[in-house]
């Protein structure tokens, strides 16, 4: 798929669940930097996964890589589906990740 002129891997890395403990942080992040690792360049996040710990899991895990080669999608919750909201639940995600 190519998305404005660059070429989006059709397959990639789920967080669901991810930053539900804390206990299984490191391990979570290793995965995440081991995929990456391996070739995936596709990361699917939301700001409801962990009540937006994901995020800030996947953040972690590409602070020291060339974001430029990476592509995140991120949801935001229905909640914040709103023009007014969904700005601020976007910069928050921005901030996280």
């Amino acid at each position: 798929m190519n998305i404005g002129g660059s070429k989006v891997p059709a397959i990639g890395l789920g967080t669901w669940h991810m930053g539900d403990s804390a206990s299984t942080r490191a391990d979570e992040i290793k995965a995440l930097q081991e995929g990456i690792h391996a070739g995936a360049r596709v990361i699917d996040t939301a700001e409801m996964y962990g009540n937006g710990r994901s995020e800030s899991l996947v953040g972690e895990a590409i602070k020291d890589l060339q974001r430029d080669d990476l592509f995140i999608i991120d949801k935001v919750l229905p909640s914040n589906a709103s023009a007014s909201r969904m700005e601020h639940s976007l910069d928050t995600s921005l901030k996280l990740v």
